[in-house]
């Protein structure tokens, strides 16, 4: 890699590790860049789950100084979704882009519906359920989300943020804590897979952490102190330019009007 393209990529990872932390889908960012650099989308897909891995320590250990992550809840709630993470990893050794990103598109913008119907849920969470052991629903969901994740990554924070919301209970803020922990834990899995694979390009990867990991920081920071309604708003966004991008809606627009 050329001396002159690190501080474009630790800009971009630091892009990436912010909204990645506060919402979801940073890949969006990091995966074209990784590919733009060279690198196969397969190898690509691989070499980012460094950067993720190590944005996501940061992350929970900001979170964890400031009390604002279920450590106990947390992995428990992981454990399916590291199952479904390993399935993922070995079926994106043959990825199908084209078919996955209007798939995401599409729930995408249901799940942008769903965070503007219901806005109080996701601000104020159930903490009755809170209390109760994870139930087979959320093992079902975590089990699935582990698979995409494993499969992609791009976008999965965003359906952990809807599973702990909307099937767990959790408020916005305690649910970003508790989703950074689990994509620690399963990253750390669906890694392994790829590296056996012989999908990781270490160098731009560990250069794309830099930027994943000053971004997590920042962003972990914000989420506290902002608390669930910018978290909100910061989700809202991430959720229609996803949409956008993987839809491919601005090239229709344009083939209307061009």
């Amino acid at each position: 890699m050329e001396w002159y393209l690190y501080p474009l990529v630790i800009a971009a990872g630091f892009g990436c590790g912010f909204i990645n932390t506060l919402a979801g889908s940073g890949s969006l960012i990091s995966l074209p860049l990784l590919i733009f650099l060279g690198l196969p989308a397969n190898v690509a897909n691989g070499t980012n789950r460094v950067a993720i891995l190590l944005q996501t320590v940061v992350a929970v250990d900001r979170f964890r100084r400031d009390k604002a992550v279920d450590l106990r809840r947390g992995l428990l709630l992981a454990l399916p979704a590291i199952a479904g993470a390993v399935l993922g990893a070995q079926i994106a050794v043959n990825l199908n882009e084209d078919a996955m990103e209007t798939v995401i598109g599409v729930l995408m913008v249901v799940m942008l519906g769903v965070v503007i119907v219901r806005p109080r849920r996701w601000l104020t969470g159930r903490p009755e359920m809170l209390g109760r052991r994870p139930g087979w629903l959320q093992v079902a969901v975590l089990f699935l989300i582990g698979i995409y994740g494993g499969f992609i990554q791009a976008g999965v924070g965003i359906f952990l943020l809807a599973g702990l919301v909307l099937v767990s209970g959790y408020e916005l803020v305690g649910a970003n804590a508790v989703k950074n922990l689990i994509v620690l834990a399963f990253t750390a899995f669906a890694l392994v897979v790829f590296i056996i694979n012989g999908q990781v390009a270490w160098l731009p990867g560990l250069v794309l952490a830099v930027g994943n990991m000053l971004g997590a920081w920042v962003a972990a920071r914000l989420a506290v102190r902002r608390g669930a309604t910018f978290v909100r708003w910061i989700l809202i966004a991430v959720i229609v330019v996803s949409a956008v991008v993987l839809l491919d809606l601005l090239a229709a627009v344009r083939g209307l009007f061009g």
